[in-house]
């Protein structure tokens, strides 16, 4: 499995290769704040809890972690409700999947229609987020899954600077960027 490299952080972008809960808790995160700040709250998250274990996590006491994503620099730009929403993908992992958030593309050898329903089966991951979230595993996670550039697209296309999905690089993350104002711009006509 290659090196992630998401964030500009080394120690962020560690943590989101080595830790399958990371990766997954920044894709929730991804939302209404920049991707660099996304992908470092998991990061933030550790340090601030001492645990990135989905068990530890949904046990967590809610107060208490939604102040953790309170400190600044702040986890995320809405800290109450992504907090809980953070406790309530790890509580789903814990309840359906052993804690092991890597279960849900490596438990039974998977096609990427089967992934992709099961991350859509998760809180906070609509259509969307979980077709960016299956692409990123394809591309940069080393998830071979039959079938899984169909079932991510058009995040899977080959070549593509969409999402997430396709950032290696600094040079990566700007042409996403310019892909995405070029869709907004394109939206609003």
């Amino acid at each position: 499995m290659p090196d992630l490299h998401i964030t500009g952080d080394a120690a962020a972008d560690t943590l989101l290769t080595e830790n399958p809960l990371a990766l997954l808790i920044g894709m929730l995160l991804d939302q209404q704040v920049a991707m660099e700040t996304a992908f470092t709250g998991p990061l933030k998250i550790e340090q601030r809890t001492g645990s990135m274990d989905a068990a530890a996590i949904a046990a967590y006491d809610p107060d208490a972690l939604a102040s953790v994503f309170k400190e600044t620099p702040a986890v995320h730009r809405f800290p109450g409700s992504m907090a809980a929403r953070v406790q309530s993908l790890c509580q789903a992992l814990v309840d359906d999947w052993g804690g092991d958030a890597a279960a849900l593309w490596t438990e039974g050898d998977p096609d990427g229609a089967t992934v992709l329903k099961r991350l859509k089966a998760l809180p906070g991951f609509g259509e969307q987020k979980a077709k960016i979230f299956l692409a990123l595993l394809g591309k940069q996670y080393g998830f071979t899954g039959e079938g899984w550039r169909e079932a991510s697209a058009p995040y899977g296309e080959d070549g593509s600077f969409r999402s997430v999905a396709d950032i290696t690089s600094p040079e990566s993350l700007t042409k996403v960027r310019e892909f995405k104002r070029a869709a907004k711009a394109a939206a609003k006509g």
